[in-house]
């Protein structure tokens, strides 16, 4: 068994620092870098994109509403097509900086706002698939495990890693519990290991009403903006190594 974790990076802007970057990118396989719509600019991509290189991580493109002030985090209304053509459009970014430095881009994952409306709205989910099957159909497409995104990209043919947060809530239906919702994030790190362990060696979860809910899990998420997310990464990775899980990058193995 094998599984990815992977996490939100460089989104710094500016002068303004967010996350641990250095601390975290030793414990984990995938970087999901933004690309300077809801953070992120064009020093800390390039920054970000070598520090991930230099580490073996694999590098994906972090995109999401232009909303540098909410955090790519508040739903945005949008007209027919804008979707597609804000992913394209970052997407094309952050590959020109891995491409400059040497390197590829892997894998795409929307974020925020964004990716919680792709994961079960069909008009935003087909807008999202048809930009990452024109821009690149062998990129790996990180999306909310069990959603309605994750079937539609399937269904186009697209390389779906199925992603689960361990530090935080699910509803019962396999969504993300709204972020103002009480247990909508997990601190402990105690229980996360837990829920992880759970996860990977029964593919099962607990949500937040108390059912158990039948969750698939490629990847491993932790938000580089969670206070101490180096801490968190490095728990997850010791229980899965404990475990004897392989923690590798989503293709990896292809290589070898």
């Amino acid at each position: 068994m094998s599984i990815d974790i992977n996490c939100d990076m460089g989104e710094s802007f500016g002068s303004y620092v967010i996350g641990e970057d250095e601390k975290v990118i030793p414990f984990i396989t995938s970087a999901n870098i933004a690309c300077g719509y809801h953070a992120g600019d064009p020093l800390v991509m390039a920054k970000t994109v070598y520090l991930a290189k230099e580490h073996h991580v694999g590098i994906g493109a972090h995109p999401g509403y232009p909303d540098l002030l909410g955090y790519g985090r508040r739903a945005l209304q949008t007209f027919p097509g804008e979707i597609k053509n804000y992913l394209l459009y970052q997407m094309g970014a952050l590959r020109a900086f891995a491409e400059a430095a040497g390197a590829r881009l892997r894998h795409v994952k929307p974020h925020g706002a964004l990716y919680n409306l792709i994961a079960h709205n069909e008009a935003a989910a087909m807008e999202a698939v048809e930009a990452v099957k024109a821009f690149d159909p062998d990129l790996f497409f990180f999306i909310l495990s069990g959603s309605l995104c994750a079937e539609m990209a399937e269904a186009f043919g697209l390389r779906v890693v199925q992603e689960v947060f361990p530090d935080r809530g699910y509803l019962s239906d396999g969504q993300l519990a709204p972020r103002g919702m009480e247990r909508a994030v997990i601190h402990d790190a105690s229980a996360v290991r837990t829920r992880v362990i759970k996860l990977v060696a029964e593919g099962r979860i607990t949500s937040i009403e108390g059912q158990e809910i039948e969750i698939k899990a490629d990847t491993l998420c932790v938000h580089g903006d969670t206070p101490g997310a180096w801490k968190l990464a490095r728990v997850i990775r010791q229980a899965m190594e404990e475990t004897g899980i392989e923690v590798t990058a989503p293709g990896k193995q292809e290589n070898k």
